[in-house]
Parts: structure tokens; sequence; C-alpha cells
């Protein structure tokens, strides 16, 4: 499970689960976990359906549309709609973040077998920790941009020289 900010930065990573285990039981593990998941006062997080409506939690309505091409043919016709709709476009963050973490690490797209458990939980919490130095880093500049950079500087400087 993981909590993903605006930024695509993982606010939140508990690894160690497994796959078939229920989203809502892993929710209520993180919350009573010393160093677990904590929710800012004022403050709430958007939820897949299967954790259920709790106080800081809000998952999209059940029984009303929700993915985004669904709205292609029919206007929004009521609030729980409307709800959805800013629900499902928000969750469009959390997917880039997955998938911004696993081009990142290709690792976690094809984990071996014979690593321990442990070591697997570790590899998820240490990917999570690089990408948000990545991210708080920005983008990475190649040496040719560095080099046409470092070459503009000395332009400029020759301008002013002359």
């Amino acid at each position: 499970m993981a909590a993903v900010d605006s930024d695509i930065r993982f606010t939140y990573v508990l690894a160690g689960w497994e796959g078939s285990a229920h989203d809502a039981t892993i929710l209520a593990d993180a919350l009573t976990r010393e160093r677990g998941l904590q929710v800012p006062p004022g403050k709430f997080y958007l939820v897949d359906a299967g954790y259920g409506a709790k106080q800081e939690f809000l998952p999209p309505f059940r029984g009303v549309r929700y993915y985004l091409n669904e709205w292609c043919k029919n206007p929004i016709q009521n609030d729980k709609e409307i709800f959805n709709l800013r629900h499902s476009s928000l969750r469009v963050t959390v997917e880039r973040a997955f998938g911004s973490l696993k081009r990142r690490f290709k690792i976690l797209n094809d984990a071996k077998p014979f690593f321990t458990f442990s070591l697997h939980v570790d590899i998820v919490i240490a990917c999570g920790v690089l990408h948000n130095y990545a991210i708080s880093q920005g983008p990475i500049r190649t040496s040719r941009q560095q080099a046409s950079d470092t070459r503009a500087v000395i332009d400029r400087r020759l301008q002013m020289a002359a």
C-alpha cells in the first residue's frame, strides 16, 4: 500500500502484504503501526472503493459512473457523478506515480523469485525513497545539455567583455 501526493511523491509505503490481502485490512494495519500512516489534520486521502468509507478516507460512490471513458456519451447528472469524475481524475496522479516508479526501477517489474521476502520488501521501500529523491532533484540533465549551457554562459561573457 502506498500514499502519493500531487507531485507523484510517495508519502507512505507499506510493503510486505500478500497481493490477495483485502485493501481495508492493509489500511487498518497501516493505521495501527507505530510509524504508520498519518492523516494530517483537516486533510483526507482518496482511496479505491475496496477501502470503504472512513472519516479521512474518501472512496468513490458505488454504483455511480467512475471511469473517465464512461463520461464521453452522457453529461454529468448529479453531485455523486461530479465527485466520482473528480476522484477518477485525481487517481491518475497515483497511476503516474507507480508508472514512474516502475519505469525508473526495472527490478520492480522483474523481481527475482530467489530473493528473500525481506529483501523484496526492502527493495520496494528503497525504490520509493530513491524515486522521491530523484523527483526532488528535478529532471536529469545530459552531458550534452550541460555542455550547451556552458557554451551559452561563455558566449554571454564574451559578448559582455567585447
